[in-house]
């Protein structure tokens, strides 16, 4: 698996941490509600997969309860940004240029923010979350900050709508809204909220739905 952010969302690395809280309602306490639902459990080893520049991480560290973010994406100029973005962190921030679709270390949380939407199948996101549910030590959990959007056609639109509203409210013009929507469906897919707990659930989670600013979703899965 390949991918590169400059190329799928158009805009230089440097822009990226300024330009994603313009894309995605609610970005930044979406990151919150992931840190502290992982610093609960007081981890030794949370994985963070599709890291990025490392704002995932960077939220979960500044929390003393967790041991070591392994932060896991297989950008190299993404990484690049969390190596600097993770640097004050020292042996607690580990950075590693792979894919989430590689074998898992055995970890106690398992954290991602805006990644998994890159799988374009639930049969996919089936395999990934049994995947994250066998490296997964009892009692561990997984957290999941994502875009969910409804297979119904109106309850879509108004998503849309609200979404759109949203970019236009950071200084996006409306009809760049919507190219923006066309552009990301180029590597992107969005499911129904119910199909992605389904999902969980058939891999072994008790899952649920902590929180949502549509369309930015955050899920919560438990293991045993």
């Amino acid at each position: 698996m390949s991918h590169s952010v400059r190329t799928h969302l158009r805009l230089a690395i440097d822009a990226y941490d300024d330009s994603i809280r313009k894309f995605i309602p609610g970005y930044e306490e979406g990151l919150k509600r992931a840190a502290e639902e992982i610093a609960a459990i007081r981890p030794d080893l949370v994985l963070d997969l599709g890291a990025g520049t490392g704002a995932l991480a960077e939220a979960i560290l500044e929390h003393d309860e967790v041991g070591c973010v392994q932060a896991i994406d297989i950008d190299p100029e993404m990484l690049a940004r969390a190596r600097v973005r993770l640097k004050r962190f020292g042996a607690r921030a580990r950075l590693s240029e792979s894919s989430y679709d590689d074998p898992l270390p055995e970890c106690d949380a398992v954290a991602t923010s805006l990644a998994l939407h890159h799988i374009p199948t639930m049969e996919g996101k089936l395999a990934a979350y049994e995947r994250i549910h066998r490296a997964l030590r009892p009692g561990g959990i997984f957290v999941n900050a994502d875009v969910t959007v409804s297979a119904h056609p109106e309850a879509r639109e108004r998503t849309y709508r609200l979404w759109a509203a949203h970019l236009v409210s950071c200084g996006i013009d409306e009809k760049r809204a919507y190219e923006h929507f066309d552009e990301w469906s180029e590597e992107d897919s969005y499911f129904p909220l119910d199909d992605e707990l389904a999902a969980m659930r058939a891999a072994g989670f008790h899952a649920e739905c902590l929180w949502l600013d549509r369309p930015n979703t955050l899920l919560l899965g438990r293991k045993d």
